[in-house]
This record gives structure tokens, sequence and C-alpha cells, in this order.
């Protein structure tokens, strides 16, 4: 059991765990796959570092110091956030579950969304990347679930006792390791259908009826986390207060996720406000 959990370890994350370390409650951060700092090959408009830093240099270097300060690190994928019985937050990853007071999410606002024809047509009229959120809208029915990570088996998990048929489409790539459910390992062509979705037709020309596809490849983003527990989000990005409060009390979100400037510098900000905001949530409990 955890004061707060932070979702991400990219300089908001770490960031809002130094601050929340340092007023001495009990912090975890999760982080997994590969950040877009670390993709930077060269930081040399942030302050302190005269002749640049690497991104993947500045994401190694801030973890550790959040190790030294004392903040548990862990990393494991986040799979799902949700309210438990004692009013407090559970984080579920890969490996297990964690219980926390607050969260704070700073995982970017990452979409991965296939280049695949028809996906854009049909959003919203059989094509979410939400299982919890419009899985009910498919009861009885056939529906698909695109990705080839633990994201998609979680989202699978979300479906599988509402719809009718089920089956996870990897896009080409391997069969996620431990998959129960049936898949499809072809490449995807094109999602068709008229006014909804109908079919999804493989590059080899043989086709699969669904009347809706879930997006769920790579890992989950800070927006699939807030349209789960009722967050509100703007696209792919989480609406906050001033002080990086959601919607959501106990929830908090920081960095990319929150869209506007895209720089280390807003990020570290908004990290130290977040771990502030949370820690006095905490407080006023």
């Amino acid at each position: 059991m955890y004061d707060v959990i932070i979702i991400g370890a990219g300089p908001a994350g770490i960031s809002a765990s130094l601050y929340v370390k340092r007023a001495n409650k009990s912090v975890l951060v999760l982080y997994s796959g590969e950040s877009q700092l670390e993709k930077a090959h060269l930081i040399d408009n942030y302050y302190g570092f005269p002749n640049g830093i690497s991104g993947k240099q500045l994401f190694e270097d801030g973890i550790a110091q959040a190790e030294a300060l004392g903040v548990e690190v862990k990393k494991e994928e986040a799979l799902h956030v949700s309210m438990n019985a004692e009013m407090r937050w559970d984080v579920a990853t890969t490996e297990g579950s964690y219980e926390a007071g607050a969260v704070i999410i700073s995982t970017g606002n990452k979409k991965l969304k296939p280049n695949i024809k028809g996906i854009d047509a049909f959003e919203g009229k059989g094509v979410s990347y939400c299982a919890i959120c419009d899985g009910f809208f498919y009861r009885k029915k056939a529906v698909a679930v695109i990705g080839s990570g633990d994201y998609a088996l979680s989202e699978a998990a979300d479906l599988e006792n509402i719809v009718e048929k089920l089956t996870v489409l990897t896009n080409g790539k391997p069969a996620p390791k431990g998959c129960k459910y049936n898949v499809i390992e072809k490449k995807i062509k094109e999602i068709k259908g008229d006014e909804r979705v109908g079919c999804v037709e493989f590059e080899d020309g043989e086709s699969l009826e669904v009347n809706g596809v879930f997006v769920a490849e790579g890992v989950a983003g800070g927006a699939d986390f807030a349209k789960k527990i009722g967050i509100a989000t703007e696209g792919d990005t989480i609406k906050t207060d001033s002080h990086m409060a959601t919607n959501v009390p106990g929830v908090f979100a920081c960095g990319n996720v929150t869209g506007g400037l895209l720089q280390v510098c807003k990020a570290v900000y908004e990290g130290a406000e977040a771990g502030l905001s949370a820690v006095n949530f905490l407080k006023e409990k």
C-alpha cells in the first residue's frame, strides 16, 4: 500500500515523485516501454546542460535521482486503474496490483493508432479505444481487439463476458504470450462497413465479420486510463486545473498527457505541481 502511485517515469512522473517523497509520503513509480524522451538524440535547450544531454541519459539520471531519494521504481506495465471498496485506488499491472490513496498519470499522450484504412472513418461507429467504456454496446455481438501485447489481452478480458464472439487481431505480429482467445495473425488491410463497422478485411483477401473493433496496440496511454475512470479528456489529452488535478478526486495528471508545450521544462514544472497537489489531497482526506 502506497500514499501515491505514479504511472510514468519521464520528467513529469519523476519530478512528481521527488516532491511526494520529500513530503515523507510513500510513492511507487511504474513505467514500461520506451519513452519519447529516450528517443531524443540531443537536448540542448534545457537549463543546466551547456553541452546538451541525450534524452536517454536524462531519463536514466532522473530515475537514478528518484531511487537515491528512496522512491520505489518498478518497470511494470500498468493496465488498469480502478477504485476499490475501501475508496482507494487499485493499479493493476502485468505483475500484480498496487493500492494507493492518490494516483498521478504521467504516461504521455501517445495513442498507437495502426495505419489501417477505415479506422478513422469508423471511430465512434464501431471503432473504439476503451473496452470498459463501450463494451456494453456490443453485448451478444462479434468484436475484434487489435493488438499483440498485454494491453490487448487486458481489453479482451474486459469484453469476454459481454460479447458473443471475440477475436484478437495481431495485424501481422506474433500472438500475445498466454493468449487464450481466438487469434488471427494476418496483416489487416481495411476496416469496412456501411454506416457502421461490418468486417475487417485482411491483405490475403479474406475477411472477418464483426460489429465492433477495439484498438489496443502498444501500452495504455494516459487518455486510456482517464476514459476508464471518468476523467475528462479532450482528444488524447487529460483536462486538469492549474494544480494538475483532474475532475476525479485523488487523480492528477502532468506532462505531455495534458497537452500544450511538449517540452521537458513544462513536464518538470507540472510534475512538481502534481506531486504537491497529491500530498495536499492526502492531508485533507
